[in-house]
């Protein structure tokens, strides 16, 4: 069984944590602000203040942006798409109307920031061929050297496109981890399913065996107390069996094959009374029919011995190449049974196996199960 995955909370708070460290290191990444920085410090935009707030605030807010979406901050979408359309009328608006030192490389930063927040794969493309698109315009209304507009595009679409392809990796890996987390989740979940059935099944059975054991003992105890005292030691008998196959079932380990069952199932039918009649025929059982086999026939004789009020119980098994059957019919009441967990985890448990079970009303009364598994081929090995 695979060891319980961290919950939730705890990996989103995690997740948090790495991305706000990310972001604080990605404050190394506005030294390209410095030259429009370095021109307000010179005078050289006007007026000074403004400029200097305007360009504080752009900064703030990139970061604040791409903060959302790799912290993964509760913000609204709403909101967030606003701050972009803001940022991006902050980063045209510089672009446009400051000095030619540097400005124009406030369109990487929103191309960046566009393309880290944009979930959608055709939104992030668009904003990147936008940026990229807004640096050419706005160079050549500004009529600066091509080969400065043409370097900052080139490093816009860059810049872009490398942060598409790195948030794409990042989500993906963030949903393989979701994706691992819930797969532990199912594990977990079916195998406690599986190990609830086969209690479910041993226990059931046995549990019913020692209140038919019991039942004989109380009528014997006074006519015949040698005989009840047999029965009593066979009580001691199953319950240290039964005790066996539970350890059995904790450690996935399981000795007790159909044979033995069918022994079993001759033994208790007889102690109350029912005629048992036993068919065999054809191939040994392979692994998967003779697993399947054991909680079919434990399962039967376990609704005979509750329900059906039966004289007679045949019990019949044949394995050829193709397949294996199972048949348990009685002579009691018949009808057809609700399909309580037993049943269910019969069904189950045959259909794992590829087979079919089927239980309904036998020909002249009485109950019938039928129980078909496909032969496993030679060489196979099954899980």
């Amino acid at each position: 069984m695979p060891r319980d995955s961290p919950a939730p909370g705890a990996a989103d708070r995690s997740r948090q944590r790495r991305g706000l460290v990310l972001v604080a290191a990605h404050t190394l990444w506005l030294w390209l602000l410095l030259p429009p920085a370095a021109a307000i410090t010179r005078g050289q935009v006007q007026p000074a203040p403004v400029a200097a707030v305007g360009l504080g605030a752009f900064a703030l807010l990139y970061l604040a942006l791409v903060a959302v979406p790799v912290a993964d901050l509760a913000v609204r979408p709403a909101l967030h798409h606003a701050g972009l359309a803001l940022l991006a009328l902050l980063g045209l608006a510089a672009a446009y109307a400051g000095a030619p030192e540097g400005w124009l490389a406030l369109l990487l930063y929103v191309c960046s920031a566009g393309a880290v927040g944009l979930v959608r794969t055709g939104w992030g493309f668009g904003w990147v061929g936008g940026s990229v698109a807004a640096v050419l315009v706005i160079g050549t209304a500004r009529r600066l050297p091509a080969d400065d507009t043409a370097q900052v595009a080139l490093i816009t679409l860059l810049g872009g496109a490398m942060t598409l392809a790195f948030t794409r990796v990042a989500r993906l890996v963030d949903e393989l981890r979701r994706t691992q987390r819930e797969l532990a989740r199912t594990v977990v979940e079916r195998e406690r399913l599986r190990f609830a059935k086969d209690l479910h099944d041993l226990l059931g059975h046995t549990l019913s065996l020692v209140v038919v054991k019991a039942e004989v003992v109380r009528r014997l105890t006074p006519t015949d107390p040698g005989r009840a005292a047999a029965e009593a030691a066979d009580i001691e008998r199953i319950g240290r069996t039964a005790l066996a196959e539970v350890r059995e079932a904790v450690t996935g380990y399981r000795e007790h094959g159909f044979g033995r069952e069918l022994d079993n199932a001759r033994s208790v039918l007889a102690d109350v009374g029912i005629t048992v009649t036993v068919r065999e025929s054809g191939h040994p059982l392979d692994v998967e029919a003779d697993d399947a086999f054991r909680w079919v026939l434990r399962e039967g004789v376990t609704n005979v011995l509750r329900h059906s009020r039966a004289s007679r119980c045949d019990i019949e098994v044949s394995a050829d190449a193709e397949r294996a059957v199972l048949t348990v019919r009685d002579d009691g009441v018949g009808g057809r049974p609700e399909p309580g967990n037993g049943l269910r985890g019969l069904t189950e448990r045959i259909e794992q196996a590829g087979g079919t079970l089927h239980v309904g009303p036998a020909r002249g009364g009485g109950l019938l199960l039928t129980a078909r598994v496909p032969a496993v081929p030679q060489g196979t090995v099954t899980a």
